[in-house]
């Protein structure tokens, strides 16, 4: 029988059995299988046929990665029980950078019960016991997990009649561990490098993530290829640490975040420059490319929303306010209610007006659940930085080029190279005929393979108007935000009735892009302040310049050197205080002033400054003009 094993070619076997076909091969740290296309344990005993593609899956690709992890789980399930016989489990799905378990236990776990959890788990790798499969009847399986009602919560949710359970150790043993699960998980636990696996975090939890239903005990943990790889990983977390926004945020002057107002935010005087520099920065780009820019009502009725489908899919996450039941109005969530509003005023718009484009920063509002709050990066309150394209079936090509255009150089310009885009698909839920959605999803295709996008697919996360591009950008850490966004819309359009005059002059019915360049305004701020470790660029800086004397003398031609920058837009801040100059070096690096200028006797003698960049440990004497040639740069 002759097979096709990806990365090798065709090869002869004789036997069916998975484990002897790897041992021809050199492959290693192999977890799991592939036959044609469906991926299974390598115990499996599906039976192989001439021709048939073979594909093994190494622990260190994403997908054995992502086996691993599930593999981990069961095992910090099986050390939980060990420890804590009373313990019943729901579930341990993996997630990204990880994995979690959730737990009922008569008593709470700490995070310094971790370590104890944690050792369990290596005495339990060292014993090097298998992960095996069984497929059993429900009501076996009932019978297996009677003593545990989330289990059989998850059984009656289940079609099908057979379902799998996984053991770990022999499943004969009353040592053996054994959990509900769909696989495929890893041959052994011998799998598993020593020290490529760390216990995180414990929090608490709901049963199906209801908050009115049990709770439960989360057990956070990773996992990785080698020791090497978790280290990496670990050292990175440390590092995001240090550049946490909410924490940079407040020290550095920039923003407050209060119970007062949850899910909202208190610029500072600081945030509220950094705020008004990337808003000015995107205001211009989006002029030079032919929007105008409007702003709308923050409230609108509820009939307007009715009308675009938004209250039926949203209304649950607005803030609805009424002086009557006949009156009921909603804070808007999103702009393009009030966008069409604007498109629809004063005269028919002619074929002549499109492209009609139209932006705001848009203050919106969404009632997000308290828990799901974070920092700048989730909010309640926030500014969008809005745009809709009304434009000709024609135009949409041109027009999402021009968009992606856009969007690749507003990232380049703060600093972001490395973009990758999805492309989401029609969800499950949606306004519009099948017929609309086709003609959107291969409207957007054709309009991305002109734009040059490589993307990949994002199954089910379009819109419920309209599929729609995701622009995700990576930091410095390596980590992924989404932001800038893009969708194509046939059915807003249609629902409220909007025309243009074509050249015929017939009556015809545009189409909307919607498009976003940063998103949230708030979020893309907090990305930024993470990216650079709240050492922002100097032209977008909230401080540029400290000016610093080292003696009193020195005041007046320090200020004659402040008023030289502020002439040419620098943000400056002076330290006339009696402190050391090594004091007021040391405070100006630590609020991550992009240069302090020295000045004292020979500096004022000569019109000269002392300059130290942050981040360096050396001072450069220069002429005063020279600096301000320097600066003027780095500001264009």
């Amino acid at each position: 029988m002759n097979i096709n094993v990806i990365g090798l070619g065709s090869i002869r076997v004789e036997t069916h059995s998975i484990f002897d076909i790897l041992k021809q091969t050199k492959f290693k740290n192999i977890v799991a299988v592939k036959i044609n296309g469906t991926t299974y344990d390598l115990s499996t005993t599906t039976q192989l046929k001439d021709k048939d593609n073979l594909e093994f899956i190494s622990k260190d690709t994403p997908e054995g990665l992502e086996i691993l992890r599930h593999s981990c789980a069961h095992i910090t399930a099986m050390a939980v029980e060990k420890l804590y016989p009373d313990a019943r489990f729901a579930i341990g799905p993996v997630i990204e950078g990880g994995y979690y378990y959730d737990i009922k236990l008569n008593s709470p776990l700490s995070i310094d019960d971790l370590d104890k959890i944690q050792a369990k788990m290596k005495e339990l790798i060292g014993s090097k016991l298998s992960f095996r499969r069984r497929d059993v009847t429900k009501q076996e399986a009932r019978e297996i997990f009677k003593d545990n009602k989330f289990k059989l919560e998850l059984i009656d949710g289940i079609e099908d009649e057979t379902v799998s359970v996984y053991y770990i150790g022999d499943p004969d043993s009353q040592e053996s561990f054994c959990d509900l699960c769909r696989g495929p998980h890893i041959p052994s636990t011998s799998v598993i490098d020593g020290g490529s696996y760390k216990l995180q975090d414990v929090s608490g939890s709901y049963w199906r993530g209801d908050s009115k239903g049990e709770k439960l005990q989360r057990v956070y943990g990773t996992a990785f290829a080698t020791k090497k790889d978790l280290e990496a990983h670990l050292a990175l977390i440390e590092e995001a640490k240090k550049r946490d926004h909410r924490k940079l945020g407040p020290a550095l002057d920039l923003f407050l975040l209060n119970d007062s107002a949850a899910g909202s935010v208190f610029w500072l005087k600081n945030g509220h420059i950094l705020f008004q520099n990337v808003k000015d920065t995107i205001e211009k780009l989006i002029r030079k490319h032919g929007y105008f820019v409007v702003q709308t009502p923050v409230i609108l009725s509820r009939r307007l929303w009715e009308q675009s489908g938004h209250w039926d899919k949203f209304h649950e996450n607005m803030f609805v306010v009424s002086d009557s039941d006949e009156n009921q109005m909603a804070i808007k969530p999103m702009n393009c209610p009030g966008h069409v509003t604007i498109y629809q005023h004063g005269e028919v718009k002619s074929y002549r007006s499109l492209p009609y484009r139209v932006a705001e920063f848009g203050m919106c509002h969404r009632n997000e659940p308290s828990g799901a709050l974070h920092g700048l990066m989730r909010l309640r309150q926030f500014t969008q930085d809005d745009g809709h394209i009304f434009c000709t079936e024609d135009q949409i090509i041109s027009e999402t080029i021009d968009v992606c255009s856009m969007i690749k150089e507003l990232y380049a310009k703060f600093g972001f190279h490395d973009i990758s885009v999805k492309f989401s698909t029609r969800p499950e839920k949606r306004a519009g005929s099948d017929e609309i959605w086709d003609k959107a999803e291969h409207a957007l295709e054709e309009a991305s393979k002109a734009a040059g996008l490589s993307y990949t697919i994002n199954e089910g996360e379009g819109a419920f108007y309209g599929p729609k591009l995701e622009f995700v950008l990576k930091d410095s850490l390596g980590r992924d935000w989404q932001c800038g966004t893009l969708q194509v819309d046939f059915v807003l359009p249609e629902r409220f009735g909007l025309t243009y005059v074509d050249k015929d002059g017939s009556r015809k019915q545009p189409v909307i892009l919607h498009r976003a360049l940063a998103g949230s305004l708030e979020r893309f701020c907090g990305i930024l302040i993470e990216n650079y470790g709240g050492a922002l660029p100097f032209w977008i800086a909230p401080v540029q310049v400290c000016i610093a004397s080292i003696h009193e003398d020195q005041i007046g031609y320090c200020e004659s050197v402040r008023e030289r920058l502020e002439e040419l837009g620098v943000m400056c801040v002076t330290d006339y205080s009696k402190e050391k100059i090594s004091y007021k070096v040391n405070d100006s690096s630590m609020k991550k002033i992009p240069y302090i200028l020295v000045c004292g006797a020979k500096e004022a003698e000569t019109g000269g400054v002392s300059v130290r960049k942050f981040g360096s440990m050396k001072n450069e004497s220069m002429s005063l003009e020279d600096f301000v040639e320097m600066v003027e740069r780095e500001m264009q």
